[in-house]
């Protein structure tokens, strides 16, 4: 039986985002950027897990933001904020240089055209000692129509060494995902 976490559709199981952010390791005071948060699945639980600190989500999909918006109201969360940003380009995230201690970049990955520019912009708004939070479908995942981009776990983790990423460690991010761990 899934946890209650976990989200099914079209019967491929996400990742549970409490599982992977406890293994990422957030403490309370942090200041974590989602990129790419979609309705706010690690954002939202991210933001209950640094009550002293601050979760900025960012997302291109305005719908998804307002529906952000509405869960951050119904539960009362004020250490959140979130923004239309462009992922995928320098500066397009609109958050400044060096200010997130964590981010978090989970199954948007597949989506993203310009992946250089995008390991780039976690790059640059990572402190010094910044991490960074990786799932995505991994290449046992159930195949459909929006999957077929998928990265290998061993192409993504080459992909960021060469950006100056040091690889921390893997996660145990569910049946069909893989998740690491990279440090700046």
């Amino acid at each position: 039986m899934a946890s209650p976490q976990l989200l099914v559709y079209n019967e491929i199981m996400f990742s549970d985002p409490i599982k992977n952010l406890k293994q990422f390791g957030l403490r309370e005071d942090m200041v974590v950027v989602d990129l790419g948060a979609g309705t706010g699945f690690y954002s939202i639980p991210a933001a209950q897990m640094v009550p002293m600190g601050k979760v900025y989500a960012i997302e291109i999909q305005k719908d998804f933001l307002t529906t952000i918006r509405n869960k951050i109201k119904e539960k009362k969360l004020d250490n959140i904020e979130c923004f239309w940003g462009n992922v995928e380009k320098i500066g397009g995230t609109k958050m400044g240089d060096k200010i997130a201690d964590a981010v978090i970049a989970s199954n948007i990955f597949f989506q993203i055209d310009n992946k250089e520019k995008f390991i780039e912009e976690m790059k640059r708004i990572l402190k010094s000692e910044g991490k960074v939070l990786f799932i995505d479908w991994s290449d046992n995942s159930p195949t459909n129509s929006n999957l077929k981009k998928i990265v290998s776990k061993a192409r993504t983790r080459e992909m960021f060494e060469k950006k100056g990423f040091i690889y921390d460690r893997d996660i145990d991010a569910g049946a069909h995902h893989y998740g690491m761990i990279f440090s700046k």
